[in-house]
């Protein structure tokens, strides 16, 4: 792998008394996708939370966080979006009563209040990337379908031209179809040399598009390695990808 753009060496997150993280390391290098698969509860959000700088003041987080060789592990949220980091959180956080343009806007409000007078230019991209957010960009975001809410929550994240795109269960609600449409458009970013961060629930699809892979289960890390590899691993075949080893083997 090149020199990451993101590595996390022995994460440890806890709330209160409680450790939800135990030691997570991984690393994430430009145009690569990254994905972490596990079951619900975890961890991966805490992480990703953790990584972002957005966990409440109630955690207690140790390890280190390091962006493009920078450490940020004390850094403001703030601070680490102009660093280059966007999180894409599973709820997606979009303005509902503004429109899909005015949204995108506020995704490049971080490169104008750096003094960046270029921050509109990423919107033909992401028009490009998004055909029906251009077709809907006078539409109020509230009104959007949840495929297309998706996608302009990845729109607006790409605005900030981020090095790092950390992405929380992009899948999440959403019907097989435009679960396929996102996840193509996902693996196409990689041409732009952003590293992916992918959280995802659905592991099948995660490992497809993704070029490296982690396994977390209650806190620890337990596999990590290629995402073809670990495809094709017993214990995630029979845990996570719903085939057994002879319907793998025949498929």
């Amino acid at each position: 792998m090149s020199a990451p753009i993101l590595e996390v060496r022995d994460l440890h997150v806890s709330y209160g008394k409680v450790e939800a993280l135990h030691g997570a390391s991984i690393r994430a290098a430009a145009g690569q996708i990254v994905t972490v698969i596990g079951p619900n509860g975890a961890g991966k959000s805490t992480m990703l939370n953790a990584i972002a700088g957005a966990l409440g003041r109630n955690c207690a987080v140790r390890g280190g966080i390091s962006l493009a060789g920078r450490d940020i592990g004390r850094a403001s949220i703030e601070s680490r979006v102009a660093q280059g980091m966007c999180l894409v959180p599973e709820q997606r956080e979009l303005f509902s009563s503004m429109s899909v343009e005015e949204n995108l806007l506020l995704g490049g409000y971080s490169r104008y209040k750096a003094g960046d007078a270029q921050y509109r230019d990423q919107m033909p991209v992401v028009y490009d990337l998004f055909p029906r957010l251009r077709d809907r960009r006078k539409q109020v975001a509230g009104t959007l379908s949840g495929g297309e809410r998706q996608m302009l929550a990845v729109g607006r994240a790409l605005m900030a031209k981020p090095r790092l795109l950390m992405l929380d269960e992009p899948s999440l609600g959403l019907a097989p179809r435009i679960v396929k449409e996102i996840f193509h458009i996902i693996v196409s970013l990689k041409d732009t040399g952003v590293a992916i961060l992918l959280v995802e629930q659905n592991a099948r699809a995660a490992l497809q598009a993704a070029d490296y892979a982690y396994v977390l289960e209650t806190g620890d890390m337990v596999l990590e390695g290629p995402a073809a590899q670990l495809a094709n691993d017993p214990k995630v075949i029979d845990t996570y990808l719903g085939l057994t080893r002879q319907e793998k083997n025949e498929g």
